[in-house]
Order: C-alpha cells, then structure tokens, then sequence
C-alpha cells in the first residue's frame, strides 16, 4: 500500500506557557515545483477593554513580543530504521570511525543528528501511548492490550539496542588522538540520549494512569520504569547532576536538560537575517513627497516673480505662504505614502540562511495591521459567527482586530534532501500575551449568595476572566494551485496569563484552486 503524501503545511496551535502561546508550522516541499509560497495569516480579536490599538501598542512592540526559532524539520525515523539503515546517523559514525575519512566535527555532527531523530521516535511513541491510553479508558479492548504492549516493548528494546551501539562507539572513538571538545561533545550527547528516555518512559507510564494496574499493564509499567532507572544509575555512575531529586528543586537537572536540548538540536537551527526592504522604497516614496514639495514652491516663486517685483511686500508675502505651503504639502504626502507603504509593503523581510553552507533558502516576510486597516476575509469571519456572542458584538459591542501575516518562500531546490523527499522546515512563532493582561481588572470577585433555607447572605468566589479569538488563514502556493485551509481557536485569559484554550472549529481544509492572477 503506498503511503499517503505529507502536507505541504502541517500547524499545531498550543499554549507554551502562561504567558505565551505557540504556533508551530511544517513547510513540506512536495518538489514538484521550483519554488513553494506559504502565506499564514492569523486574527487576533481583542476586547476593546484591553486597549489594544496602534498607539497603545505599536509595532515594534508587537515584534518584540514574538519569538521566532526557524529549523530544519527533524528527520523521521524508526528506533528499528537507526539501528538497521545503512543511511542512518548511527550506522554512519560507525563507518567514519573505521574508515577514519570523517572529520571530528563531522562525528559530532551526526552524533546530534543521532540524539534529534532518537528524540523525535521516542517523542512519537510516548504521544501514541497518550492517545491509545485515551481510548482504552472507556474499557480496554484485547486488540488495543495487544498494540500497546508490542508497541512499549519495542520502543523498550530499540531504544536500549541504540544506546548500546552508541556507547560501544563513544568507548572506541575515545581509543583515538580526538580534541577534548570533541569528547566532551561525545559525552554531552550521551547524557541527552538517557535523558531522552528518562523523559519520554516516564511520560509514557504517567499516561498509563487510568490503565488497571493488573495484569500486562502493570508489567508495562514496570519495564519502562526499569529503563528509567537504568539510565538513571548510568548517570550516577559516572559523576553527572543531571539527576531528579524527590526533595530537592532540581534546578541543576533542569538547567542541565535544557542546555543539552539546545546543544544537540543546534544542528537543525537556520538564521534569519534582517533586510530593511520596506524602508528603502519608503525613501523613495518620500523622496518622491519632497519633489512634488518642491516643485511646487519652485512654480509659485517663478510665478510670484513675474507677478510681482522681487523687493515688494507681495512677493515676499507670497513666498513666504508658498514655503508654508510646501512644508505642509510635503508631510501630508509622507502620511500618504506611508499608510500605501503599511497597507502594501511588509514591516520586516529576512533570508533564510543555513549557517552551515551560507546558502539562502528562502526568504521571510512579516507584516501587523490594527483596526480598520484590518479587512477579515469572509471565510473567517463566518467560522466566528456560529457563535451568539461574537455574532452580536461583530455588531454592537466594539473590538480591536490585530493581523498578523507571515509569508514564506522557499526554494526547493536548495534545501537538503533525505531518503524521504525534500526536508522540510520547522517554523516555531511564540507570541507573549503580557501586553493583552495590562488593563485587566482583578482575577477573583466575591459574589453574593443567599441562601434558601434561613434566607444568610454569603459570599462566593467568582472568576473574571476575557476571552480572545485567533482565527487562522493557511495558505500554500505550488505548481500553480493554491491550497486554503483555516483554524479557530479561544484563548481565555485573566490577569495572571492564559487559563486555557479552546478549540472553537479545528482545521478545515479547502480544496486545491488554481492560482488567481494578480489583476
């Protein structure tokens, strides 16, 4: 059976913490075009409570509140694929050491490489021991007991199979004349790969909750729970901190886990490099304001001397009305232009380096509206009227649209290919919602409450919260169709940050169209 085909652009919408919320986009290339465009567009529907607007929160604020890391999409691969493929990052240290043709940096290249897919398959198992505990919690069925328990034992085995091979690897490269940052590198990944299991067997056991804890079940348990607490034991062994504590607050382990995420996935990371495009027609435009200024003052003074002698008081009353004149002309065409440059040209642009090869891969273009620059396409503005609430305040009770667009275009042919297709790239944006919880009122209220039976007047508590609606436009251009597809979510919100989100109309996808022409 042949495998269906990934989406050109896959998205999941999250709340990352209490005060961020995070997009998280997946550009896939399908190759058959040259050059593919993304364009995402997302709507922020802010009460007017909040004070949200152009002036109370300017663009350059708004950017400083976005958080933008670009990568490449991690390769997928099973935990049997990396130990059976001759293409794999484990298979190919074991070759460079033999042949000794691999440059050390190159070692530890494929070493990160390793700990990056090695996560993304254990990643992969926990999440589907999340969803299959879900619908085992309604009554268990035989084939599901069946599925999970080959499923845990396999990503059990695998994952104890990698290690071995890797630390049988690292003994034996540490035989050779190496840098000490490269065997310091060696052993930092190490660390990353127990840790790694650490993090994903103990996720997978905690989602076994609501599992009866009989049977196979509890076995499960208690064989993810010992690779847990073998690598556990490895750490101790040999000196690391990176250790959980019951009493303690664990700051060393999670200080340790982070750099080590960021030190074995700095591989995959693109830079995106600022260009000041729109502020270079912006110079135009108002070069061209100050022409038309100019010519102006420069027509009435040719006038005013064939009107009047140059020594009079008319002429010189003339002239000085004429410079009046062009000072204003000249600032009522700057405003001009710059609100076409804002409706038409984005705010900043950045190519899409690979700091590795200097290659440019694409380029990235964003642009924030407020108010009435705003128009809400009518495909998103129906999704939000299935709602009673936000069909009336559309209508009568006032709210601040804030857009935000990114547009992305790729050039496929540059991009690093894998014995999948084209690697893709990960786009993570994290908005922080600090600026929306400003002009909030208090959190909790005491309300009011009497009682039936002896009529006591009590209190109880009351929450207040807001409620924000981000409606998503996606959009994908490639061999000449375009691909439409949207998303509605509710942030609910109070003055401590985001209490939850709600997934109002989950993704809906439009049919391919033919590309509209620009006219």
């Amino acid at each position: 059976m042949s495998q269906a085909p990934t989406p050109l652009l896959q998205n999941r919408l999250d709340v990352h913490d209490r005060k961020q919320f995070e997009i998280k986009l997946e550009y896939q290339p399908s190759g058959a075009d040259d050059e593919t465009r993304y364009l995402v567009e997302t709507f922020v529907f802010l009460p007017s409570s909040l004070n949200i607007d152009a002036e109370t929160y300017p663009r350059a604020n708004f950017y400083a509140d976005i958080h933008n890391y670009v990568r490449f999409k991690t390769p997928v691969m099973t935990l049997a694929e990396l130990l059976s493929m001759d293409s794999s990052p484990l298979a190919r240290l074991e070759a460079g050491l033999l042949t000794g043709l691999v440059s050390e940096s190159e070692l530890v290249y494929q070493a990160k490489l390793l700990s990056c897919i090695f996560r993304g398959a254990l990643r992969r198992f926990a999440n589907g021991v999340d969803e299959q505990c879900e619908g085992m919690s309604r009554g268990p069925g035989e084939a599901q007991c069946d599925r999970l328990e080959r499923e845990a034992r396999s990503a059990a085995d695998g994952a104890r199979r990698v290690l071995e091979r890797f630390r049988a690897w690292a003994r034996s490269a540490n035989r050779y004349r190496m840098q000490e940052k490269t065997r310091a590198s060696i052993r930092l990944v190490d660390e990353y790969l127990s840790l790694t299991v650490e993090q994903f067997f103990r996720k997978a056991v905690a989602d076994m909750d609501a599992l009866p804890r009989s049977g196979v079940y509890i076995e499960l348990r208690k064989e993810l729970m010992d690779e847990v607490l073998q690598e556990e034991q490895y750490r101790k062994d040999h000196q690391l901190r990176s250790v959980i504590s019951p009493t303690g607050d664990n700051e060393e382990y999670m200080h340790r886990f982070g750099f080590l995420k960021k030190f074995c996935m700095n591989i995959l990371f693109l830079s995106a490099r600022r260009a000041q495009r729109r502020q270079g027609w912006e110079e135009v435009l108002f070069a061209l304001a100050a022409g038309v200024a100019m010519s102006f003052a420069t027509a009435v003074a040719f006038w005013a001397q064939v009107r009047f002698t140059q020594a009079s008081l008319n002429f010189f009353l003339i002239m000085v009305v004429g410079y009046m004149m062009k000072d204003r002309i000249k600032e009522g065409m700057r405003r001009i232009f710059s609100q076409v440059a804002a409706r038409h040209l984005y705010d900043r642009t950045a190519r899409i380096v690979d700091p590795v090869t200097e290659r440019c891969l694409g380029t990235c273009e964003e642009k924030v509206d407020y108010g009435r620059a705003v128009r809400v396409p009518p495909e998103v503005a129906a999704l939000r009227s299935r709602d009673d609430f936000i069909t009336v305040s559309q209508g009568e009770l006032s709210e601040t649209v804030l857009r935000y667009q990114k547009q992305v275009v790729l050039d496929v042919e540059l991009l690093p290919r894998s014995g999948h297709g084209v690697s893709g790239i990960t786009d993570i944006i994290r908005l922080n919602v600090g600026r929306f919880l400003r002009d909030m009122d208090d959190p909790e209220y005491a309300l009011e409450y009497v009682d039936l039976e002896d009529f006591t007047v009590g209190r109880v508590r009351g929450a207040k919260s807001y409620q924000v609606d981000m409606a998503f436009r996606f959009i994908v251009q490639e061999s000449g169709q375009e691909r439409v597809s949207l998303q509605l979510v509710r942030l609910v919100l109070d003055r401590n940050g985001i209490k939850r989100m709600l997934r109002l109309y989950p993704e809906q996808p439009h049919r391919p169209e033919p590309l509209r022409s620009a006219a």
